[in-house]
This record gives structure tokens, C-alpha cells and sequence, in this order.
């Protein structure tokens, strides 16, 4: 889907809203709309509005990457004062991104734009439009999870322990750089032993022990599009409580992965998870949702939770993680990224699951 085509979906989506105009602030929501890459600029659009605005530092960036259907304007100012001498004649109720407007921002639009603009608090309008994913993100999408897999492939070959779990993490994604990603999509999380029972360890100069689970959560990013995945892996021997506590996160992953369908609910296909691990006595050890949505942002709509809202639809990329922490001891998480699609779904991430040991 071309950038006009999406920007076409964003004028539909406006009609019937009352709003004659939307400005796109956001940098994720105008590259998607514009394919702009920097990070300065913001968006007019409307049924014959297309205006991109940035300032002299990106003409020529603008020229090769802003879609053709926007007229690109550059300004010496700031660029909402810039815009307002762009606004059509007339009066006209102007959306604007609430979730991304600061009162400052806010505060310059009412005085910069004239009076006969009604501004609009518009919430989520671009980010449900890409919710569904098309072709092209999935592809780029799967060459960012194909660049991860293989990361923690060589790093895992290499042996664990007595490297410190910074170093891992420091190594993991230098090597996803060298193999083609923009950055890692996220901080990347590896953290061995009692430390892996904080979901959202930081890499600590701490020495990987002979005994310990290493949990590895990870993605790379690739052409603006991220991947994410955990896997974890037991250094030499660790006892049979954590054997027992993996493979129960990973019989209630694979339950997770066979509930994700087109028109599933994210609240039920938490439940059939969670029932799971609560029903082998592990309810205090499982406090998140199973899986979020991922796109250009790792965090994105739709959501697994007991708190979701969702219908999962064909095109929903979504995260199916369970884990089981355990204070003092360890942690598991396993974790695939999924896309849902209307004859089956595929999961991108090729990495067995089995309980991998290694040195």
C-alpha cells in the first residue's frame, strides 16, 4: 500500500467526523502517511489538502522521501506558524493528535492559527489505520525478525557463561547492526538467574552463572519496522522446578499462539493463557498481558490483556509472550510474533522453543 493510498484511507476515515481537516504531528503517524524519516515536520491532509512541512534542514530529504501527492513546503519559522499561512480559506474544524499534542503545542495553535479554525482533539485516528499491516510491512517485519533470529543464533554459539549479561546485550545488538538493522527495536533485556524474575530487567555487569535461566527478549529494526522476540536458555544444569516451570510456559505459550485467530478477543485469548499458568498455582507469578500489537513501534495496538478491547482482524501483528517469575529464583518468558491472517496465521520468528542449554 502506497503512502497516497494510506493517506486516502485517513480522508475516509474523516468523513462523517465533521472535521474538514487533520493535522499529523506525530513523527511514527507522518512517516507513515508521508514516508518522511526525519525529525522535524507535520502534515495537512484533507479531501484536497495534502501539505508536508518541514524546515531547511530536510528540503532534500523531503524531495526523495515525501510522498508525490503532497505539496512540500519549507519554512524558516516554526513550522505551525509556517502552516497557518497555509490554511485553506474559510472556516473549518482542524483535528489535531491529542495523544501527541503537549499544552505548549497546543497553546501555539490556538494562537498562531486564526479564529475561524475550531481545533478538534482527534485520539488514535492514524494508529487504528495502521493496526492492519499490508504486505510490504510484513516483509520488512519478517527480514527484522530473520536479522534477530540469527543475532542470538551467534551469540548463543558462543557460549553464555562467564560473559557478563551487559556484554550480551552489548554483542547481540552490534551484531543485528552488522547484519543490516537500523538499532535494536528496543533495549534489548538479558538477564540470568533471580535477576530474570523482573520482566523488565536491565543488563546489569553481572557474570553469567553455570545453573542459571537466562531470559532474552530482543528485536532489531529494519527499515522502520520492528521485530520482537524471547527466548530463554538454561546455562549447564538448573534443577528440576525451573525445568517443570518451562514447560509449563511453554504449553500455555502454544495454547496461545492456537487462540490467536481473525476476530479473536483479546481479553479471551489472555484468559486461555492465564488459566493455564493460575491453574498450576503460578497466578501471583504472571501479572502481565500476553502480547501487544508491533509495527513501527514496538508497543502498538492490538492488545492481549485482561484490560483489552480488541477484535484481532487479517494484518494484526501481535507479540504472544506468557512468563513465570519467581522472586529469588528465576524467570521464563517465550516469546513469537505473530500475523494474524484470514487461511492461518504465520509467526515470524523461526527460533525453536525447546529448553535450549548451553555452555
Amino acid at each position: 500500500m502506497s503512502e497516497t493510498q494510506r493517506t486516502e484511507r485517513l480522508v475516509a476515515a474523516l468523513d462523517g467526523s465533521g472535521i474538514e481537516l487533520m493535522l499529523v504531528t506525530n513523527l511514527i503517524n507522518l512517516r507513515y502517511l508521508t514516508g518522511f524519516t526525519g525529525s522535524n515536520g507535520l502534515a495537512l491532509v484533507g479531501p484536497k489538502t495534502r501539505i508536508f512541512v518541514s524546515d531547511f534542514r530536510y528540503t532534500e530529504q523531503a524531495g526523495v522521501e515525501v510522498d508525490k501527492s503532497y505539496e512540500r513546503v519549507t519554512v524558516a519559522q516554526d513550522l505551525i506558524a509556517g502552516l497557518a499561512e497555509l490554511l485553506p480559506e474559510g472556516e473549518s474544524k482542524l483535528g489535531f493528535e491529542s495523544e501527541h499534542t503537549s499544552v505548549a503545542r497546543h497553546e501555539s495553535l490556538r494562537e498562531q492559527f486564526p479564529e475561524r479554525v475550531e481545533l478538534v482533539p482527534v485520539a488514535q485516528l492514524v494508529e487504528q489505520l495502521r493496526v492492519v499491516k499490508d504486505e510490504h510491512e510484513i516483509k520488512l517485519m519478517a527480514q527484522a525478525t530473520q536479522i534477530a533470529d540469527d543475532a542470538f543464533e551467534a551469540l548463543v554459539e558462543k557460549g553464555l557463561k562467564g560473559r557478563t549479561e551487559r556484554d550480551l546485550a552489548l554483542a547481540l545488538e552490534h551484531d543485528m547492526r552488522l547484519r543490516g538493522a537500523s538499532s535494536p527495536s528496543f533495549s534489548s533485556i538479558i538477564a540470568a538467574g533471580p535477576h530474570a524474575a523482573l520482566p523488565h530487567a536491565q543488563p546489569r555487569d553481572v557474570t553469567v552463572k553455570d545453573g542459571q535461566l537466562v531470559v532474552i527478549d530482543w528485536g532489531a529494526m529494519f527499515d522502520g519496522y520492528c521485530s520482537d522476540c524471547t527466548r530463554t536458555v538454561a546455562v549447564g544444569e538448573i534443577g528440576a522446578e525451573a525445568r517443570e516451570a518451562y514447560e509449563l510456559v511453554l504449553s500455555a505459550q502454544l495454547e496461545g499462539l492456537e487462540a490467536v485467530k481473525v476476530g479473536g478477543d483479546g481479553k479471551a485469548i489472555d484468559r486461555v493463557v492465564r488459566d493455564i499458568i493460575d491453574g498450576a498455582g503460578h497466578k501471583e507469578h504472571y501479572g502481565h498481558g500476553l502480547g501487544h500489537g508491533v509495527g513501527l513501534e514496538i508497543h502498538e495496538a492490538p492488545n492481549l490483556s485482561l484490560r483489552s478491547t480488541s477484535t484481532l482482524a487479517a494484518g494484526n501483528v501481535v507479540t504472544v509472550e506468557p512468563g513465570v517469575y519467581l522472586p529469588g529464583k528465576f524467570g521464563i518468558r517465550i516469546e513469537d510474533l505473530v500475523v494474524v491472517g484470514a487461511n492461518g496465521n504465520q509467526i515470524l520468528t523461526s527460533l525453536p522453543k525447546a529448553l535450549r542449554v548451553v555452555d
